[in-house]
């Protein structure tokens, strides 16, 4: 299923006790619905707080329902914070997990000296004017697969666990009306990755610090090095792609300048 929520109100999307998440009040409207317990599957585990638009779930059952149905079910039972976009009946063998080749988060930044309510909840409001050609240069360090330890929390059940990813493709976009956006492609992320990089990224743009600063941040692999973390708020998983998507990655670089995202 590819699956959208407002991450507002939620801590995060795995299951978690005494707390509200969306792994949760899924897993329990799918109980309902099919009347036995599931075992959910999430591409991208997002923080709380988090959106996303494109997340995909998988899991196993043995009841017999129409997808149409199920979605329909599911909308009525969570809707409008979490809503199911699309439900199939999957290839023997998928895992939304391990089999996605990337994933697509965007970072929504109002650069209007005028917050506005009706996108509160989605966008980081910064006042002060934001330089869009500092922060296009601040993305060139990113691209390929580097150790992103100073932009990632360490995992506490795996503190030695690999910090390397791969980033197909970083940017900002101008999207109108003081909109601000970050869009990066990457094979996987580690926790915080992405706020942390528009954190350390936002006073650069602000001529606080240099754009050249960036590759000694990212080289320094410490995480003492980079500036704050940005905002849940802004953050959204847009997509998660697999190798029979429409547009598989990895892609080149400029098709995605060409084509632009989400």
């Amino acid at each position: 299923m590819t699956i959208a929520y407002d991450g507002t109100g939620f801590s995060g999307f795995s299951e978690n006790l005494n707390v509200k998440t969306v792994g949760g009040e899924l897993k329990a409207a799918l109980a309902t619905v099919l009347r036995q317990p599931v075992n959910l599957i999430v591409a991208g585990r997002t923080d709380a707080g988090v959106h996303a638009w494109g997340n995909v779930v998988h899991f196993d059952t043995d009841f017999d329902i129409d997808m149409l149905t199920l979605q329909r079910h599911l909308n009525s039972m969570l809707g409008p914070a979490i809503v199911v976009r699309a439900a199939q009946v999957a290839a023997p063998g998928f895992n939304a997990r391990h089999d996605a080749v990337a994933r697509r988060y965007r970072y929504t930044v109002l650069n209007r000296a005028v917050p506005d309510p009706f996108l509160a909840a989605t966008t980081w409001h910064i006042s002060q004017p934001l330089d869009l050609s500092v922060l296009r240069l601040t993305c060139d360090p990113l691209i390929g697969e580097h150790d992103f330890s100073s932009f990632c929390r360490v995992p506490k059940r795996i503190p030695d666990a690999s910090l390397v990813r791969l980033v197909y493709d970083a940017r900002w976009v101008d999207a109108g009306d003081g909109l601000l956006r970050f869009d990066i492609d990457a094979s996987s992320f580690c926790q915080q990755m992405v706020r942390a990089l528009v954190g350390t990224m936002v006073p650069m743009g602000l001529g606080k610090q240099r754009a050249g600063e960036m590759a000694g941040i990212l080289r320094a692999r410490d995480r003492s090095a980079a500036n704050r973390v940005a905002p849940a708020r802004g953050l959204c998983l847009s997509e998660v792609v697999y190798p029979d998507s429409e547009t598989d990655a990895p892609v080149p670089r400029s098709h995605w300048r060409d084509r632009g995202t989400g």
